[in-house]
């Protein structure tokens, strides 16, 4: 791949680059630069979110700015106040070394005033939201009708929240003869008829295959009973200690619902939605991209400004009513190259969907059923053991020692280790082992375990959990690959391979169990040694469930929490089914993070965030969903794609120092 120098930009915008630490440019800077620079043309760029998009169009428009003239050169329209403002950063971060360019943010919310005092001082580049850049339009705040550039990003999304007529008013408002750029990520029949009647001969330019989603983004789904849903969030949370994550809801309403009872059950969790003000807005962002807040729950278009680093995974709460926002939702994560999860909770009425996704998406799901309460307290112990051993020690502790070492006096080591331990994990002991499994009861494959051991048979799948994970370099392909050339077994002789941090999981057949435990217990892996131990649970059967050959019922409308049925498009599910969680409570906005005062009328525990109370579900701490810069945990999928390196690299790696 070219490098930024070989693209023909100047050396402003070099220096600038060099700051910002960028060295290889994405496929859709690599395409789309060397065409804007060195043409006068119109331009239609169809590319995933989280690819690089704002550079692609605003290394060359900088370049083609004249910093002298003071006038408004260049107009670009975002569909949210988050992404304007992304949007305008990013644009004086890259132009921070060119003396005397000045962008303007103009959006909702703000002083429209004060917006227009700043054009009136000398705005080269407005970026705008097509709502406020109207307003201002009628009122004779801006002058656009001499600009040069007007750039169009998320095209597909603008016109997706019904600015169709706002984008045609503003574009007949600007000269002819200037160039047009459109970025999306989507194509819908709009955005064809707005390149039609506003550009002359694009070039077209294609990063994958139109309407597709990123090749680092992992998809998963899990059936559960509508009644189970906000249930099946809160497993799979607990089932990644690490998350960080925005989960989606279809409303406002649920938006706020979903977020106040994760608060309430001690999650780090803040609501984001059009109601919130501004101030509001702004607060709960600064708080998720400091990692104060561990879960993002938001609607489709408060989100559409999100642009933070390291999100692991994408939560579906409810579908989507248009496919195309399903891929946009999943762009959040796996974004700069790293690898992302986008995870899907529905019920049975809604598998129809998840072959409709595929279809355009041009990837296929796995299916997958919620941990049981025994699996999740396995990795909540393992993750808490992880953690204590990588904890680094402030020796200003060594003044209390002999204090400490009073009050532990007589205790074993193993004694010391199991009550250290439990200081935590019996919170989550104690809330799982009252709750039923939610699995299998939506048609998954697992039924509820019991916690005892098991008799092992020749064909039942046995589970195992290994010591070896992510932080030795494994992925659940090289680590399939090692288990059975290690075991010397037959490819489909392991199977459900499930990498953790500092672990992971396999199935086998029962009849390979003593050759499993026998060979891999204390096998050196330079100077690593591995234990393997049979877990509680089978993890399910090793079947691979066709779900594109389930039938799942045809869609019923129903109305949304406004009353309005929405009425469905070309690339739509058809009528929406709202489903889930519903709260009769107000959506009245409120500051993220205050507890509700209200009494909840679940038979679920509420989370005081004390670690004496039996009955309590398990708290998150405010920091436990930090994590360091690696890719997130991938699990074995459908297909088998060729590892990234070979078995034989892997084998032979030394695994990273705690």
């Amino acid at each position: 791949m070219n490098k930024f120098e070989q693209l023909g930009l100047n050396e402003s915008l070099l220096l600038a680059i060099k700051d910002l630490g960028f060295e290889n440019p994405s496929e859709v800077q690599e395409k789309a630069i060397p065409v804007l620079l060195e043409q006068n043309t119109d331009l239609v760029a169809l590319a995933q979110t989280g690819t690089g998009k704002t550079a692609a169009f605003g290394f060359p428009l900088i370049q083609k700015i004249d910093a002298e003239d003071r006038s408004t050169q260049a107009l670009i329209l975002s569909p949210t106040r988050e992404l304007c403002l992304q949007i305008t950063n990013e644009i004086k971060q890259y132009s921070k070394y060119v003396k005397g360019l000045h962008t303007v943010a103009v959006y909702g919310g703000a002083s429209i005033t004060d917006q227009a005092r700043e054009i009136k001082r000398g705005a080269q580049v407005i970026v705008a939201t097509p709502g406020r850049m109207q307003d201002m339009i009628n009122r004779g705040l801006v002058n656009i009708k001499n600009i040069n550039f007007c750039i169009l990003d998320e095209a597909d999304e603008m016109l997706n929240m019904g600015f169709y007529d706002d984008i045609v008013s503003i574009l007949s408002d600007t000269p002819d003869e200037k160039k047009t750029w459109l970025f999306s990520a989507t194509m819908p029949a709009e955005v064809a008829r707005i390149a039609k009647k506003f550009m002359a001969d694009p070039v077209e330019i294609t990063v994958g295959h139109k309407n597709s989603g990123s090749a680092t983004v992992s998809h998963e789904f899990y059936c559960v009973n509508a009644r189970d849903r906000y249930e099946a969030l809160k497993r799979l949370a607990d089932a990644n200690p690490d998350i960080f994550s925005v989960v989606f809801c279809r409303t406002k309403r649920d938006t706020q619902a979903v977020a106040e009872k994760l608060i309430e059950d001690g999650y780090s969790a803040a609501a984001l939605h059009g109601d919130l003000s501004q101030a509001q807005r702004d607060g709960v962002m600064k708080s998720f991209r400091g990692r104060q807040i561990q879960m993002l729950v938001a609607t489709d278009v408060a989100a559409r400004g999100i642009d933070v680093d390291n999100i692991t995974h994408v939560v579906n709460y409810q579908l989507p009513d248009e496919i195309e926002t399903y891929n946009h939702r999943s762009g959040r994560t796996g974004r700069a190259g790293k690898l992302g999860t986008s995870i899907v909770i529905i019920t049975k009425s809604e598998l129809r969907k998840i072959s409709s996704i595929e279809r355009i998406i041009q990837q296929k799901f796995q299916e997958k059923t919620i941990p049981s309460g025994i699996e999740i307290c396995e990795i909540q112990l393992l993750h808490l053991a992880n953690k204590i051993k990588d904890t680094e020690v402030d020796h200003e502790i060594d003044n209390y020692l002999s204090a400490i070492n009073e009050v532990l006096d007589g205790l074993s080591k193993e004694e010391l280790i199991k009550k250290m331990v439990s200081v935590e994990f019996n919170r989550f002991i104690s809330y799982y082992k009252k709750k039923r499994d939610i699995s299998g009861e939506s048609g998954g494959e697992r039924s509820e375990r019991s916690s005892e051991p098991r008799e092992i048979r020749a064909g039942d799948p046995v589970r195992y959990f290994v010591n070896i994970g992510s932080r030795d370099d494994f992925d659940w392909m090289q680590l399939k690959d090692f288990l059975k050339d290690t075991l010397d077994l037959g490819r489909d002789d392991v199977f459900k391979v499930d990498v953790k941090e500092g672990f992971s999981f396999f199935n086998t057949d029962g009849e390979h169990t003593d050759k499993v435990m026998s060979i891999l217990n204390g096998y050196d892996m330079n100077g690593r040694r591995i234990n393997v131990e049979i877990s509680k649970n089978d993890g399910g059967s090793r079947e691979r469930r066709d779900h594109n050959g389930r039938s799942g019922g045809g869609f019923r409308g129903d109305r949304n929490s406004g009353g309005e049925r929405r009425s469905s498009g070309s690339g739509s599910f058809g009528p929406r089914k709202e489903g889930g969680f519903r709260s009769e409570r107000s959506s009245a906005p409120r500051e993220s993070g205050f507890r509700s005062e209200r009494s909840s009328s679940s038979d679920r525990p509420r989370r005081e965030g004390g670690f004496n109370r039996d009955n309590a579900a398990p708290k998150r701490e405010p920091g436990s969903f930090q994590r360091e810069e690696r890719a997130p945990r991938r699990s074995e999928g459908s297909s088998d794609k060729p590892a990234g390196r070979s078995f034989e690299a892997a084998k032979s790696r030394r695994p990273r120092k705690s």
